[in-house]
């Protein structure tokens, strides 16, 4: 008589241990996929945010009203929000009549790279999940197979005669673990990889918009204090 092998079957026959495994990686898995879906859409969100403040910043338009429109804007991009924080921080500096150029930079630099930091947290968020389901997912289905493996062993030592047919779906229940395991951990891994790579690019072009904003700073230092920092 031939015995029923199929996914469905080795799964409902499988022990309580292993099943409450399976149960929790295809769990895992699902939130990886919805972590992978909202983490695409964003970042390609942020790139082209990013993007579009980018031409308009370098368009000539005057600094004062990009940073009056990013104080209306409530959705502006992350490159934007840098912006206004260290053009907030420089035009602050200068009504309090600080004179010093550096002073004024330093002031500038660090209220962006604060505003860069908080940025950076919020594009990151949600990464070290895939990174633990990746990582993780693959040891709780081994251990699975393995607590699989040795209940299907313990019910064969009370038969006289063991053969293939009778080891065969003990076996291939546990197993189904690990394949679960490794269905939950390999989506994960590839997308933590694509995505890590994605936010050091957005970070490294942060990181230029900082130095060739402070330097836009550094050169309107100068500029009388009726007009701050209003050409670039």
């Amino acid at each position: 008589m031939n015995q029923d092998l199929s996914i469905f079957t080795l799964v409902t026959q499988a022990s309580l241990v292993v099943q409450i495994v399976m149960a929790g990686l295809l769990l895992a898995s699902l939130a990886s996929w919805t972590v992978i879906f909202g983490k695409l859409f964003g970042l390609r969100r942020v790139r082209n945010a990013n993007d579009a403040f980018e031409r308009e910043f370098w368009a000539g338009k005057n600094l004062n009203d990009l940073y009056a429109d990013a104080g209306r804007r409530v959705d502006g991009s992350p490159m934007e929000r840098i912006f206004a924080s260290g053009m907030r921080e420089f035009l602050k500096l200068r009504e309090r009549r600080v004179a010093d150029a550096g002073a004024l930079l330093d002031g500038a630099r660090r209220a962006m790279r604060a505003s860069f930091q908080r940025e950076l947290d919020v594009i990151e968020s949600n990464l070290s999940f895939l990174a633990s389901v990746g990582s993780v997912s693959p040891y709780v289905g081994l251990f699975g197979t393995v607590w699989g493996i040795m209940h299907a062993f313990i019910g064969l030592s009370n038969l006289t005669q063991v053969t293939l047919a009778t080891v065969a779906p003990g076996i291939a229940e546990a197993l189904v673990a690990t394949a679960i395991g490794l269905f939950a951990a390999i989506p994960a891994v590839i997308a933590y990889n694509r995505f890590a790579r994605d936010i050091d690019r957005i970070a490294i072009q942060l990181e230029t918009f900082i130095e060739e904003f402070s330097n836009i700073l550094h050169r309107n230092t100068g500029t009388a204090a009726a007009a701050p920092a209003a050409t670039h």
